[in-house]
C-alpha cells in the first residue's frame, strides 16, 4: 500500500513548490530507490497538463566514473546536459542513497576537477533560477542508507522527513504558507541591518549584509524548509568561527572545522579529519574561499543532526554559511563551482547574534 505522505508530497511539490502550469517542461531527477515518489511526481505532473521527463540513476553509476574516468573526461560537460540547463521550466531532485559512503575514497583532486569543469553550469543554474526561467525543488525520498546515517530506523527516518515537511498535517500548503509569512517578518526585520556579529564558543565572526536582500524559504526550493538566507558583502567577512557539526560533501565528512576570514577570505583552515579534503575544495577557484550565503535555520520540527544537508541546515536554532557561489537574487556576487553549506549550533545559551551592536538572537531563537 502507497504511504498517504507520498502522494501529498506529489500534490504540494507540483502545486506549491514549482506551480506547475500546463504545458510546461519539468525533469524529474532521483535514483530508482525514489520509484514511489518519482511515480506519483510523474502522475500528479500529468494530471497539472506539464510534461515531465525522468532522469533515474542507477547504483554504482557515480563511483565508476570517478575511479575509471580519464581527466579530459572528468572535464567534459555533454552538450545535452547544457541543452536541458537551457530548456527545462521546472527540476524537482530526489535525494536518497545506496550508500551515503560510496565516494568518500574518491581522490579530492578529481572531485575539484569535475567541480571546476561543471562551474558554468552551476552558473547558469543560478542564473535562470534568480530570473524565474527555472523553477527547482529538492527533496528526500527516504531509504535505508540515508536512515542510517541519521541513526534511526528507516520508518523512524520516514517519520522524521514527513514531519520536518508538514506532510503529518491536515493541509500542508497552508502550514507552509503560515511559515513564509512569519520568516517574511524575520526578513524585513534583517533587511535593515548592515552587519552581523555572531558570539559563540570559539567563534566571533563579523559579516556584513548591508544592501543586500534576505530571502524566506518556505518550501519552494528545498522541501522541507524553513531558512532565511542572505548573501554576504563579498570582501567584509572578518574573524573566525568553529563549525560544530560535522560537513558533509560529496560523501566525504570534515570534522571540527575552524576557520579564520580576513578581507572576505578564508586565510586559514584546519579540521579534526578530512582537513586535506577541506583544503582542496577551498581551492576549486577563487571563489570558493569567499561566503556565498549566510543563513538561519528556524524549521523547529527537525532538532537532530542527521547527516543530510537537506534537513541539517534548517535546525531551528542554527546558522549555516556556505563557501562559494552565491544566489544572485540575494544581491550576492560571488562566484564559484563550490557551494558548500556549514553549520553553527546556536542552541548554547551562551550563543548571541548581534545586528548593528544589539543582541537579536540568544539561545537558537529571535528574540521579541
Amino acid at each position: 500500500m502507497t504511504d498517504p505522505r507520498v502522494e501529498k508530497l506529489a500534490s504540494v511539490l507540483v502545486h506549491y513548490s514549482l506551480e506547475l502550469q500546463r504545458g510546461q517542461l519539468v525533469r524529474i531527477r532521483g535514483s530508482a530507490l525514489a520509484a514511489p515518489q518519482i511515480l506519483a511526481l510523474y502522475r500528479t505532473a500529468l494530471e497539472a497538463g506539464a510534461h515531465p521527463v525522468v532522469r533515474a540513476g542507477i547504483d554504482g553509476i557515480e563511483e565508476l566514473y570517478y575511479r575509471i574516468a580519464s581527466d579530459d573526461q572528468l572535464r567534459y560537460v555533454s552538450p545535452l546536459d547544457r541543452h536541458e540547463m537551457e530548456t527545462v521550466d521546472a527540476e524537482v531532485s530526489l535525494l536518497g542513497a545506496y550508500n551515503t559512503r560510496a565516494l568518500t575514497r574518491v581522490d579530492p583532486r578529481r572531485m575539484r576537477l569535475r567541480r571546476e569543469a561543471t562551474s558554468d553550469l552551476s552558473r547558469r543554474f543560478m542564473e535562470r533560477a534568480a530570473s524565474g526561467a527555472l523553477r527547482w525543488c529538492l527533496t528526500q525520498a527516504p531509504t535505508q542508507a540515508d536512515a542510517q546515517e541519521a541513526e534511526m530506523s528507516l520508518g523512524e527516518y520516514e517519520d522524521f522527513v514527513y514531519r520536518a515537511g508538514r506532510l503529518d498535517e491536515d493541509d500542508p500548503v497552508s502550514a507552509w504558507q503560515r511559515v513564509a509569512r512569519e520568516q517574511d517578518g524575520i526578513c524585513d526585520r534583517l533587511g535593515r541591518v548592515r552587519t552581523l556579529r555572531i558570539v559563540a564558543p570559539d567563534t566571533d565572526l563579523t559579516v556584513s549584509v548591508e544592501g543586500r536582500r534576505w530571502i524566506s524559504a518556505a518550501g519552494t526550493h528545498n522541501f522541507p524548509d524553513g531558512e532565511v538566507f542572505t548573501g554576504p558583502v563579498e570582501d567584509a567577512t572578518q574573524g573566525t568561527v568553529r563549525f560544530t557539526f560535522p560537513a558533509i560533501y560529496g560523501g566525504r565528512e570534515v570534522s571540527d572545522v575552524h576557520v579564520s576570514f580576513e578581507g572576505g577570505r578564508v586565510v586559514s583552515a584546519a579540521a579534526a579529519k578530512g582537513e586535506e579534503f577541506l583544503r582542496a575544495m577551498l581551492d576549486v577557484d577563487a571563489g570558493a574561499r569567499v561566503l556565498g550565503e549566510f543563513a538561519f535555520g528556524l524549521n523547529y520540527n527537525i532538532q537532530q543532526f542527521t547527516r543530510n544537508i537537506l534537513f541539517d541546515e534548517k535546525i531551528g536554532g542554527t546558522l549555516h554559511m556556505a563557501f562559494g557561489a552565491a544566489y544572485p537574487e540575494t544581491g550576492g556576487k560571488n562566484t564559484s563551482g563550490l557551494h558548500w553549506d556549514m553549520i553553527l549550533d546556536l542552541r548554547d545559551s551562551g550563543a548571541e547574534v548581534y545586528a548593528d551592536g544589539e543582541v537579536v538572537y540568544r539561545g537558537g531563537r529571535f528574540l521579541t
